[in-house]
């Protein structure tokens, strides 16, 4: 017996040595009890693992994609690459007061002023345009990042302009059926990052309008301070979705075509997401002085700022402007 509990005693004091904890018995154990305990301790395979050990949970990474930042040029889109341009101009001064006011150095505190909305009273005025160039100049900026969301899930082109393939985005998230760091893309423009639309859902409507939604938004405006987040959202007169995404936001870009849009659509699409507290007009393919066309803006707080009836001719178009 006394030779086994030697055995015992030193297989133990290896064990100790190789840094395998070994809970002690009580001091008024006998020796037989603390010779026939020691075997179960006795590893056949693998040391035991510690009874404190905590799996540490997953670490979620999001997928890293690449612009052909060329091709995205040849495209008209501002690129960090490209020399200093009119327009590129035009959006610094389009984006310093939206900047402002996600930041609470606005005239008056805005909430969720980093939730900015780019939409128009009608398809084919640019919108989807102007969320990508206003993203990728607020990408510019020294202190802050931007999320380019797809919010336009009936007609989504954010990924396409891009030269992206389609894939999972903010409809799977809604749904439960994929987690915001599975889909959001990092790409290789500093401090921007890309939330599809994903998978089309024929409850969209129903799912912009859910509590989900509700909370995603909530965690986007308050999770990250120095991040803004621009949804390229549909036009307000042809479906639903953009205002209830504007019951949501903070800031509302407005996008008009010069030349195009009628004084009564600009006026009836304000109408509908008249408590958002910051609506700004951008006037998209405007003419200016030299002939050329850009952007012109109008800005402040409240309802119908920026477009008065005096900018309009008689056939209720815009009298600066020409139809391309």
């Amino acid at each position: 017996m006394s030779s086994l509990i030697e055995q015992a005693a030193k297989r133990l004091e290896q064990l100790r040595q190789a840094g395998i904890e070994i809970p002690e018995l009580p001091e008024a154990a006998a020796p037989q009890a603390r010779a026939s305990t020691a075997a179960p301790f006795l590893p056949s395979a693998a040391p035991p693992v510690a009874p404190d050990r905590v799996e540490s949970e997953p670490v979620y990474i999001s997928r890293k994609v690449d612009l052909d930042l060329e091709a995205v040029a040849a495209a008209g889109i501002i690129v960090p690459t490209a020399p200093r341009t009119r327009m590129a101009d035009q959006y610094r001064v389009i984006k310093r007061p939206l900047i402002s006011n996600a930041i609470g150095k606005g005239p008056t505190p805005v909430k969720n002023g980093n939730l900015i909305m780019v939409t128009s009273a009608m398809a084919g005025e640019g919108k989807s345009f102007t969320s990508i160039n206003l993203a990728m100049s607020i990408a510019s900026e020294l202190d802050h990042t931007v999320m380019l969301v797809d919010a336009d899930v009936a007609r989504p082109s954010v990924l396409r302009v891009l030269g992206l393939p389609p894939g999972p985005g903010l409809l799977d998230v809604l749904e439960n059926k994929a987690e915001m760091a599975d889909v959001l893309l990092r790409t290789n423009v500093d401090k921007l990052t890309i939330l599809p639309s994903g998978t089309p859902h024929l409850k969209a409507t129903e799912l912009l309008a859910s509590d989900a939604m509700t909370r995603l938004l909530e965690n986007m405006a308050t999770r990250y301070a120095d991040r803004i987040i621009i949804f390229d959202s549909p036009p307000l007169l042809l479906t639903t979705e953009s205002r209830v995404l504007a019951s949501h936001v903070g800031q509302i870009v407005m996008v008009v075509h010069a030349g195009r849009t009628l004084q009564s659509e600009v006026q009836e699409a304000l109408a509908t997401i008249e408590n958002c507290p910051v609506k700004m007009m951008v006037l998209n393919k405007s003419r200016s002085d030299t002939s050329s066309y850009g952007y012109g803006y109008g800005y402040g707080y409240g309802y119908g700022y920026g477009y008065g009836n005096g900018a309009y001719g008689p056939d209720n178009r815009p009298a600066d402007s020409r139809q391309e």
